[in-house]
């Protein structure tokens, strides 16, 4: 692919073109972030996936500040289509977020539609959400050979330094065993 300085030139645009325009871009992120509240977990295209998670994370932001902030209410009113799933953003989706700054969500890429249009798909999801993991957490084999090695490596290096120090009543002469 060749660099065009129109590529590396911006012009203001500084989001995805989705939609008819931007009134119809809007819309589709609301619904968008609408069914992730709702859900707690969402399919879609991967286009869209990455645009609303920005919106989601800012939305968590403005709940965590509580049901009493009007900049919150005015933020979850204008975002969430659904009223209903208010009360759920500040009662249950923030108090979760409560000692995290950032990273709310997960992002977990798709295979690629099979269909018409081979779209590359995500799914979207707030962390600590009641189902299944996307990715199964992977298991610490303790009987792998490596793993064998350097267990016995930290007893040998456990038994040293015993040694030394019943041996050596000056904490100095074992110096060179811990720093090895």
């Amino acid at each position: 692919m060749r660099l065009t300085l129109q590529m590396l030139i911006s012009h203001g645009r500084v989001h995805r073109k989705m939609g008819l325009g931007p009134e119809s871009r809007i819309n589709m992120l609301r619904n968008l972030l609408t069914g992730l509240v709702r859900h707690e977990r969402i399919e879609t295209t991967y286009a869209r996936a990455d645009e609303v998670r920005f919106y989601a994370e800012k939305l968590i932001d403005y709940a965590k500040r509580g049901d009493t902030d009007p900049k919150a209410m005015k933020m979850a009113s204008f975002w969430l289509t659904e009223k209903d799933l208010v009360p759920k953003l500040f009662k249950v989706l923030a108090p979760r977020f409560e000692t995290q700054s950032n990273g709310f969500t997960r992002l977990a890429q798709l295979p690629r539609r099979e269909n018409l249009d081979r779209a590359k798909m995500a799914v979207i999801e707030y962390k600590g959400n009641p189902f299944p993991a996307l990715y199964p957490v992977r298991k610490v084999n303790a009987l792998s050979l490596i793993n064998q090695l350097l267990k016995a490596y930290r007893e040998e290096r456990a038994q040293q330094l015993t040694d030394c120090i019943k041996t050596s009543p000056s904490l100095a002469n074992c110096v060179s065993i811990i720093v090895d």
